[in-house]
């Protein structure tokens, strides 16, 4: 018998392309199915995500301005990577309590379904134009078109009991396929999250167009919903004090907001919806003379 002892591992946040620690210092363990401590997770603190926020609105106009082919190319890169992390992120979603979630979804289950909903919005990134935008019949000589545009910073909020991976990649998808600069605030299995990271940051994503901070909702959630450079939340099923806390953030810069309650993250069909991308999205109107 060894008398050695594992190093465990400090899962990271991921704010600006990096892996930073929290400023704060503060960190929890990550406690096994058997009670064993596998590693320990960075707790974000308000700094964190303000900085995460700063990150983002820094990446907005190169992720915005980004043909949106690339942006499928570069969703879709995620995808393959995930698929090639498939048994490492199935294994920390079945050893880490609590990892498959409240929707008892086997952990394979749940990263093939966060791999297809990945292809599925990159696949919308070139598309979604054609279905949201519209030439609007008008009287007189114009052309009347309208075009969707990104929001700009969504903040993303998963619910506590919903799929660690699948939660996550459920609400940032559909918001970056058009556009969107994403801040995540988690609290599910940090190590998914720390893995998500990682997938983003070897997926030729632009640094700080994706950030993940985990940490407890109650304390960074109120911060992310009140921020005056975030112009949208995303979130699951996050609860009625969390949701009130959301409303009466979002009010005093009247942000798009879009909580989602119920989610059936098995029904590919709902879930693949360009209803999923609308929310966050901007509709510019241009009028062009036509005619002699």
């Amino acid at each position: 018998m060894s008398d050695r002892l594992d190093v465990l591992k400090t899962y990271k946040l991921f704010i600006g392309g990096a892996f930073p620690r929290t400023e704060s210092g503060r960190s929890e363990p990550i406690v096994g199915r058997d009670g064993r401590v596998l590693g320990h997770s960075c707790k974000a603190s308000r700094k964190d995500l303000r900085e995460a926020v700063v990150a983002a609105r820094k990446a907005l106009p190169g992720w915005s301005g980004a043909t949106a082919y690339n942006r499928g190319q570069i969703l879709y890169r995620m995808a393959e990577m995930l698929e090639g992390k498939r048994a490492e992120v199935a294994g920390l979603l079945e050893s880490v309590a609590g990892g498959a979630g409240a929707s008892g979804l086997a952990p394979q289950r749940e990263v093939e379904l966060a791999v297809d909903r990945l292809v599925a919005f990159a696949g919308w990134s070139d598309k979604i134009a054609q279905v949201l935008g519209s030439q609007n019949p008008v009287a007189g000589p114009y052309w009347n078109i309208s075009t969707p545009e990104p929001t700009g910073v969504i903040g993303v909020v998963p619910g506590r009991d919903e799929p660690s991976l699948l939660g996550m990649v459920s609400l940032f998808a559909p918001a970056m396929c058009v556009g969107n600069c994403v801040v995540i605030v988690t609290q599910g299995n940090p190590a998914v999250a720390s893995v998500l990271g990682e997938v983003m940051a070897t997926s030729d994503l632009p640094a700080g167009a994706a950030n993940i901070l985990t940490g407890a909702l109650d304390e960074l959630v109120p911060v992310l919903a009140a921020h005056r450079d975030v112009d949208g939340i995303h979130a699951g099923a996050v609860g009625e004090e969390l949701g009130k806390a959301i409303g009466t953030g979002v009010a005093e810069n009247l942000k798009r907001v879009k909580i989602r309650p119920k989610i059936d993250h098995a029904d590919a069909i709902a879930c693949h919806a360009p209803s999923w991308v609308e929310p966050f999205v901007e509709f510019k109107t241009v009028w062009h003379p036509v005619g002699a």
